[in-house]
């Protein structure tokens, strides 16, 4: 487990620190000239709150703690704790799927008597000490991962993944204008279920018209088929740990069996900068279309330089800040978090940012999207 707070350190002087805080922390986050914790995010509402009374102890577990989605969701939600008079917690898993160190992070925040946790959940290992912490009176919000079931947790902060899989689907079905789809899917995991996984794998071929039979499983679709527009293979579906050295190794597996793809969905940037390495090194990497989920300024560069064709931008210091609000709400007022009208989460927005726009898909460019992004 990695931790950006030290875990031994008292309540009274973390929430000493929380205040001086106020004066030294900025939105390190809001790179690429925008400001990230805006309210600004398509299809998101933001929320005001204000700190008062005594502090309100919350932890953070991220993923891990070196993927610039979740570096940005950490800053975001260090640089609000001050405002929200919030005692700051922020722990994570050593690396995407570390169950173990999430669940040594929910025990420390029980022990430390935090009103709440918020936290992107690496697997359904993690769901026992989750009930723990909820038995034990602490309001758990999952970020940007729905646990699965759902009710693991109090209520999910998180991009609407399914949505963002559908359009990057539909601009990447729009881009091929009929011709035979040969598609790898660059997926999460092969050895545990994550509802992010699925979620923007079976939204990206339901975008481009291929049938799903359970949407909450990657990989029981028919291989061949017709999408919208004409005619599919699906050549691999490969895990990328969700990191570039992934996705280069997954692409490269998918190349050895099938030299012709030319759609290649990705579960998100840092893999997606794998594959087209991979791409560029069998010479490759003008014959395929690359497509994504994350936003982050790194990821809208590579919108920009062409390394990407689409990504579905999402927000993940909303999803921090706005979590936090709600454990100092709950605590302070007994007012519990709401979900989204119609949705079982609260929907902080996705946005699709190309700079080759598709008839019938609403999409911001890689200008405007730079201006939002994060990292």
């Amino acid at each position: 487990m990695q931790r950006s707070t030290t875990v031994h350190r008292s309540r009274s002087v973390r929430r000493a620190l929380a205040f001086v805080a106020a004066g030294t922390l900025v939105l390190g986050t809001a790179a690429c000239g925008g400001d990230s914790g805006s309210d600004t995010t398509p299809g998101a509402a933001g929320t005001a709150g204000s700190g008062g009374g005594e502090a309100v102890g919350v932890s953070l577990i991220t993923k891990d703690s070196t993927n610039p989605f979740f570096v940005a969701m950490q800053n975001g939600a260090k640089a609000d704790a001050a405002k929200q008079n919030v005692d700051l917690t922020v722990a994570s898993g050593a690396k995407d799927g570390d169950e173990q160190g999430q669940i040594q992070a929910i025990e420390n925040a029980i022990s430390a008597g935090d009103k709440g946790i918020l936290i992107t959940p690496n697997g359904p290992g993690v769901n026992d000490a989750i009930k723990r912490a909820r038995d034990a009176g602490l309001l758990v919000i999952a970020l940007d991962t729905p646990p699965d079931p759902a009710d693991t947790v109090d209520i999910t902060f998180a991009t609407d993944n399914f949505k963002a899989g559908e359009l990057i689907g539909q601009w990447a079905e729009k881009q091929l204008a009929g011709k035979k789809a040969t598609i790898a899917l660059l997926d999460l995991f092969n050895d545990k279920i994550v509802s992010v996984d699925y979620n923007r794998d079976q939204g990206f071929l339901t975008g481009m018209g291929i049938d799903t039979k359970d949407k909450t499983k990657n990989g029981d679709e028919d291989k061949t088929g017709t999408y919208t527009g004409g005619d599919y293979t699906i050549a691999c579906n490969e895990p990328t740990q969700g990191s570039e050295d992934g996705g280069r190794t997954a692409m490269e597996n998918c190349l050895t069996n099938s030299p012709d793809i030319n759609v290649v969905y990705t579960i998100n940037e840092p893999s997606a900068v794998g594959a087209y390495n991979a791409l560029k090194a069998a010479g490759k990497e003008k014959d395929a279309i690359i497509v994504s989920v994350d936003g982050g300024c790194q990821g809208v560069k590579s919108v920009t330089d062409g390394v990407i064709g689409a990504t579905a931008q999402q927000y993940p210091l909303k999803m921090a800040t706005l979590g936090m609000e709600a454990i100092a709400k709950l605590a302070r007022t007994g007012e519990k978090p709401k979900v989204t009208e119609g949705l079982d989460f609260f929907d902080t927005g996705v946005a699709l940012v190309t700079d080759k726009k598709a008839d019938g898909v609403e999409s911001i460019d890689s200008a405007a999207a730079s201006k939002i992004c994060w990292g």
